[in-house]
């Protein structure tokens, strides 16, 4: 029997977070923060440099996550309570399969634990915000076995997030493992990207040929790099959405890789052609089919405790860890039926664990939003 620590705030799920920022909203914004968040020009790895990124269903050394704490970000402190009141869930959730590392700035750190299980540990790496898939280390493989950081440079999604912690988060945990750093040269996020650990990607254009993050390079420029820090030898583009919400629609909340040119991916039964959003998904799940890949689609719920129009309710937005799956429940008996089931089948073997996570949905994002692995060596 699993036990988790959930004493919560009160929270109308039927409301959106008020004056807290939606990941959405934040566009409004972004263009104050650009000159903050922009990087230029990031070294470029030697081509000689042979990294491999694990897939992420294979053996972790343990997991990172990162607890969100600026107020700048999160302005209304009880939704930002039940913010951390999840994360704490998620993390409490994985520690039950593997060691879990919360990075934390150390004034933090009493808050955060009385909130978190035995085998979640606390890192004084102080942080903005939760995203640690996307702030966090890339880890990598050298051709001789070496652990290294694979670094993709964080700028807060194109200037749009104030990122003074989360912008050094992925060095400073390399630093502090003793861990060589290896530039990508891209900036981005590992949210963006998906990767089947036997050589393919695939990700949506608008989050990386985008000149708020690579600027002056093109599709070709990005996809060399991000084939180099993966490892990889063949990448699939699809178009995306810019400028909709603050990622410019990353492709984990959408599509993912379950192994070897295999897909999960998460679609509306009734798509709103309307929708920017529903129209990129489609023209994915096409691609993918004509790439010749193995697609199951798991439909999206019908019915959710938040219906709030920007609600982020993804199936496909989960976590493998050691021997388990973190998944989310969004209150609708059949369609959570569905994905735990197709889980089940995709990861033979783990115990699949569902959350209520609708505080990180209410702010654009989801469990594998929230988390990044560190493969064992």
């Amino acid at each position: 029997m699993r036990l988790y620590i959930t004493t919560r705030v009160t929270w109308k799920a039927n409301e959106t977070p008020g004056a807290t920022m939606q990941r959405r909203d934040m566009l409004k914004a972004g263009a104050a923060l650009f000159a903050l968040g922009a990087t230029g020009s990031v070294p470029m790895a030697s081509e000689a440099e042979s990294l491999f990124v694990p897939a992420e269903e294979g053996a972790h050394e343990l997991t990172f996550m990162q607890w969100p704490e600026n107020r700048d970000v999160h302005s209304e402190r009880g939704f930002l309570r039940y913010l951390q009141e999840t994360i704490a869930d998620i993390a409490n959730a994985i520690a039950e399969f593997e060691p879990v590392v919360l990075l934390a700035a150390a004034e933090e750190h009493p808050n955060a634990r009385r909130l978190l299980a035995s085998g979640v540990e606390l890192w004084d790496i102080p942080t903005e915000d939760l995203w640690c898939r996307d702030a966090g280390p890339l880890f990598a493989k050298s051709a001789g076995g070496e652990l290294v950081v694979s670094h993709i440079q964080f700028n807060g999604w194109g200037g749009k997030q104030l990122h003074a912690h989360d912008g050094a988060v992925a060095k400073r945990v390399a630093e502090r493992l003793g861990l060589r750093v290896v530039p990508s040269g891209v900036t981005g996020e590992a949210g963006g990207v998906e990767h089947d650990g036997h050589g393919l990607l695939m990700a949506h254009e608008s989050s990386w040929v985008n000149p708020n993050r690579n600027p002056g390079l093109s599709r070709d420029d990005i996809e060399k790099r991000l084939l180099t820090a993966y490892g990889a030898t063949r990448m699939i583009w699809t178009p995306g959405v810019i400028g909709e919400d603050i990622t410019d629609y990353h492709i984990d909340s959408l599509a993912r890789f379950t192994g070897a040119g295999r897909v999960l991916i998460n679609l509306p039964d009734a798509p709103d052609m309307s929708d920017p959003f529903h129209v990129a998904a489609l023209e994915t799940h096409d691609r993918l089919i004509a790439e010749k890949l193995e697609v199951e689609v798991i439909p999206e719920p019908k019915f959710r405790r938040v219906r709030a129009a920007d609600f982020v309710a993804s199936y496909a937005n989960y976590y493998v860890c050691n021997g388990g799956v973190i998944a989310a429940e969004f209150g609708d008996a059949e369609t959570d039926a569905i994905a735990r089931e197709a889980l089940r089948r995709h990861y033979q073997g783990r115990e699949i664990v569902t959350l209520n996570v609708d505080a990180l949905g209410e702010v654009g994002g989801g469990i594998h939003c929230a988390t990044q692995q560190m493969p064992a060596v």
